[in-house]
């Protein structure tokens, strides 16, 4: 495949996560890279042979980088693929996705990431990055080849929303990735306190008539794993995280110097247990939303910088798993396509800045993975997106991009549309862009 041509955007209000500069401006890329970017590039000033993209005034930025998603391949295509969610992360300014190992065989085996790799490559629109589990078969019993799926393209160990319940299996695991400088990202919650639990224990549980799981399950587990860390020196990141329990633990091992991170859904960030409402299974997910108090309080340590990254945790159900009661629903909602409308709620509502929530899905995500993309500097992969965030819309599920349309954002208002998404320097999603020589 010939290499995109260079391509000049200009008439843009950059902004720059990493440094929370924001100015007016332009940016060149060439070969996929970012050349140069400031004031001095404008229109009128290129050959004939550069693509030139006129931005109208909105937001550039490095584009997104999702922690966590579930892509459906191989095992789960009647709910997802790697087709339909890499248009569905283009389409809502995704560059980069950490795809989850629970899959069908699980990513446990050099040869599942590396058939990853390959269908990315041969049917994807933004990057995938597998992410390797932590234990075989993801059972928590006998751990993966670290090595092996490493040197396969592996860049992080997840058992995704598996706990591990064994202390002894996450020390071994904790020790084996800080010897391959490896990261572990791992959900915490005591699975046994946990229990059958189906939204946040307390009151509003109580009068739904639902089986609660309360926030010690999330502290306990979490307590423990720090623990761990403290142990074997390595680098860990805890996601997600849902209450301010988690917060004081996190704050703690970050001011001890631990090599800890952590990691919120953007369901979190800017819905409670409230929204459950009539019994929405498209709001049933895991951790379960807890009450408005701690979602305060998460977008308070997003703020401070506390929280590092935040994340779609997209998890498509097919309608024979949601349009069930409540308790017998499967937990899970899609996020690609809305992580970026969800998140600037919070920048419109004053409580975060816009590079403060854009560094969280891009900058700091990119430093805790160690890739290069995520930041505005020469040099850097061209993983870039326009979009307006003022544009409003009121989202249809129907027009989602995903196979799955189990969105807790059905109907909702939102505001910030993109406009388009380059990865590598080729545009992938922007059909409305006005090009021109």
């Amino acid at each position: 495949m010939s290499a995109p041509p260079p391509t000049a955007f200009v008439n843009a209000s950059l902004v720059d996560p990493e440094t929370g500069v924001e100015s007016r401006g332009g940016l060149l890329v060439e070969d996929g890279r970012i050349l140069d970017f400031g004031e001095k590039i404008a229109s009128g000033a290129f050959s004939r042979d550069i693509g030139v993209i006129d931005c109208a005034g909105n937001v550039l930025s490095p584009g997104l980088i999702d922690l966590r998603a579930y892509l459906g391949e191989p095992g789960g295509e009647h709910r997802e693929s790697i087709a339909t969610a890499t248009a569905a992360a283009a389409a809502g300014g995704v560059t980069t996705i950490v795809a989850s190992p629970e899959t069908s065989p699980v990513t446990d085996d050099p040869a599942v990431v590396d058939f990853l790799k390959r269908r990315a490559r041969d049917h994807g629109r933004v990057r995938v990055l597998p992410a390797a589990a932590i234990s075989k078969g993801l059972e928590g019993k006998e751990i993966s080849e670290f090595g092996l799926l490493r040197e396969a393209g592996a860049v992080a160990f997840t058992d995704g929303s598996h706990s591990i319940r064994n202390s002894q299996t996450l020390r071994r695991a904790l020790t084996y990735a800080r010897d391959f400088d490896a990261l572990i990202v791992h959900f915490p919650e005591d699975r046994d306190l946990a229990g059958a639990g189906v939204m946040n224990a307390g009151e509003l549980a109580t009068r739904l008539g639902l089986s609660g799981a309360p926030r010690e399950a999330e502290a306990i587990a979490l307590d423990r794993d720090i623990r761990l860390v403290r142990m074997t020196g390595a680098r860990y990141c805890a996601a997600p995280i849902s209450t301010t329990l988690a917060l004081d633990s996190i704050a703690k091992a970050k001011a001890e110097g631990l090599p800890v991170s952590c990691g919120v859904t953007i369901n979190h960030l800017t819905l409670n247990e409230n929204d459950i409402g009539d019994y929405r299974t498209f709001l049933k997910v895991k951790p379960p939303l807890r009450r408005e108090e701690e979602r305060l309080a998460l977008v308070e340590a997003l703020a401070s910088g506390l929280i590092d990254i935040i994340f779609s945790d997209h998890d498509p159900q097919d309608v024979e798993t949601k349009r069930l009661p409540f308790a017998e629903a499967d937990f899970g909602a899609v996020g690609l396509e809305t992580l970026l409308p969800a998140a600037l709620r919070l920048v419109h509502a004053g409580a975060v800045s816009l590079p403060q929530v854009l560094r969280a899905m891009t900058a700091r995500p990119a430093d805790i993975l160690r890739l290069p993309q995520g930041r505005l500097k020469k040099g850097a992969p061209a993983d870039l997106i326009v979009f307006d965030p003022d544009e409003p819309f009121v989202l249809n599920k129907d027009s989602l991009k995903s196979r799955c349309k189990n969105t807790p954002f059905d109907e909702a208002r939102l505001q910030g549309v993109v406009k388009i998404t380059m990865v590598a320097g080729a545009v992938v999603h922007g059909k409305d862009a006005r090009i021109f020589s």
